[in-house]
């Protein structure tokens, strides 16, 4: 009987051409890249209107999207959605395009971190991005990112570059799961290596890079959810109000460490506290329930990368129905009592983070890599890249100096055009070397921001744009790292 011709050691038949391809060499990873955005990360398209809801590209629709009556009203959760049917929504891809909102601030397309791991990979086929309907909880995307992920990684291990990127390795193994995930994503990585179906994708990881995930929450969530009890604010804050208080994946950020501030007591969000400042109280027990199982489980081989330096919400007062959040955050011992000072006060630390996430949050080990970056930047800024790419190449990184040698930005969340507003970098009081800019996102427009010191160790700018849209403020002093921020100039008032 005819036998079939065998593979050899190489995975090549007999008198096959070996697979190869230019540019490999023994930094080449032969693993499986899946990278997984934040939270408004992914493009959203609606299936029953043949539109997208979010992600659009041109100039314009973002000043629409948070300025006009309907603009966000498509991305409500329907009835039907609440009760676990869904599918309306669909999440094709990656951010393509700058994106803006408030408290959340600017999220950077993916752009740059897609180019960084396709740099380190052996074939374009061994990156999966995985987008996903954000507005749902993360439980639900769970088993469909474990799912893909296996799936991938079966794929990619019967791809002929995969043989020919192992050639090129010291162990020649064989090929595993390396996760690049952003903010939010880490959670849905957690999710899925710890709950999801396939037992053994684990062991099949090689290894979890985290860019600026809430493992603990952020007490940006609560003051989202807020938005309005309190003092009239912009427009776009009140439309993110009403949008995020039905929405299961914003509730599944809120801060779960001591945070609310009592005077002599900190303690932990009740349920019942959610509903209080504004949030869905049944959404909120079950997002507790979903991270009380979660939190048991560990990351496989986890490199985190957070933000520091930057001003973060750490913690939370909550008078009548209204947050006030509050720089500093609180500490426990080991046997969980609250730190206190000789006076029995509880001790404030103003630990900073990246602007959405504090540090303390983010690094859920003592093992992490600090970058000065504002959250959305943590994504595309080319320090945190060069994490990333040393990640995948299996190299020991503890990343390169800080950005700026720590320097922190504070801008608005919603300015107006042609009126004054004021730009922050702390950290030092010399603005000597320091280079502020402010351009349009689409390139049409740049004004330099003269900074000069302040009664603080901080520098101030006053500047103001001619017209409506989404503009970026960077900061340069001569480091590896600009440190970036995008603002949305708008009316703030609504439009039919």
């Amino acid at each position: 009987m005819n036998q079939p011709p065998q593979s050899n050691a190489a995975g090549h038949r007999p008198g096959e051409q070996p697979y190869s391809l230019p540019g490999l060499s023994p930094d080449t990873t032969q693993d499986a890249v899946v990278v997984v955005p934040g939270i408004m990360g992914s493009e959203l398209y609606d299936t029953a209107t043949n539109t997208v809801l979010w992600g659009l590209a041109h100039p314009g629709w973002l000043g629409r999207a948070w300025t006009t009556r309907q603009g966000l009203a498509p991305l409500h959760l329907t009835e039907e959605e609440k009760a676990g049917r869904t599918g309306r929504v669909k999440a094709r891809r990656l951010l393509r395009t700058p994106a803006w909102s408030p408290f959340l601030r600017g999220i950077e397309p993916y752009h740059e971190l897609l180019t960084t791991v396709g740099r380190c990979v052996a074939h374009p086929d061994a990156i999966l991005p995985f987008a996903y309907d954000w507005r749902l909880p993360v439980a639900t995307h769970a088993k469909q990112l474990a799912t893909a992920a296996r799936e991938h990684l079966e794929a990619w291990r019967r791809h002929p570059a995969h043989t020919a990127a192992r050639k090129h390795r010291v162990d020649e193994r064989e090929g595993r799961l390396v996760f690049i995930a952003h903010s939010m994503g880490g959670l849905l990585t957690q999710a899925a290596l710890a709950l999801g179906p396939d037992s053994g994708l684990a062991a099949d990881t090689r290894g979890v890079m985290t860019l600026g995930t809430p493992f603990h929450g952020a007490v940006m969530a609560a003051s989202i959810l807020n938005t309005g009890q309190g003092a009239p604010l912009p427009l776009p804050h009140g439309k993110l109000k009403a949008l995020a208080s039905t929405m299961p994946g914003v509730h599944d950020l809120l801060p779960r460490f001591p945070c609310l501030d009592e005077g002599l007591t900190v303690r932990r969000l009740t349920p019942t506290d959610v509903a209080d400042l504004g949030g869905d109280k049944d959404l909120a027990v079950q997002s507790q329930a979903f991270y009380d199982v979660l939190r048991r489980h560990t990351l496989p081989r986890h490199r985190a990368v957070v933000g520091v330096s930057q001003r973060t919400l750490q913690s939370l007062t909550l008078r009548d129905g209204v947050v006030v959040g509050s720089e500093h955050s609180f500490r426990e011992h080991t046997d969980g009592e609250l730190m206190r000072d000789d006076h029995g006060i509880p001790r404030r630390f103003p630990v900073g983070g990246d602007g959405t996430v504090h540090r303390e949050s983010a690094a859920p080990t003592r093992t992490v890599i600090p970058f000065a970056l504002q959250h959305g930047a943590l994504a595309s800024g080319e320090a945190a890249m060069e994490a990333v790419t040393s990640f995948l190449q299996e190299d020991e990184h503890l990343g390169p100096d800080q950005a700026a040698s720590g320097l922190g930005l504070a801008v608005p969340d919603f300015v107006s055009p042609n009126a004054p507003w004021e730009i922050q970098v702390t950290g030092t009081d010399d603005p000597s070397g320091i280079i502020c800019t402010v351009e349009s996102a689409e390139g049409d427009f740049t004004k330099p921001a003269r900074l000069y010191a302040d009664d603080e160790d901080a520098l101030t700018a006053r500047i103001q744009v001619p017209e409506t849209g989404l503009y970026r403020v960077t900061v340069e002093a001569g480091g590896p790292a600009p440190l970036t921020q995008l603002v949305l100039a708008g009316s703030g008032e609504e439009q039919d």
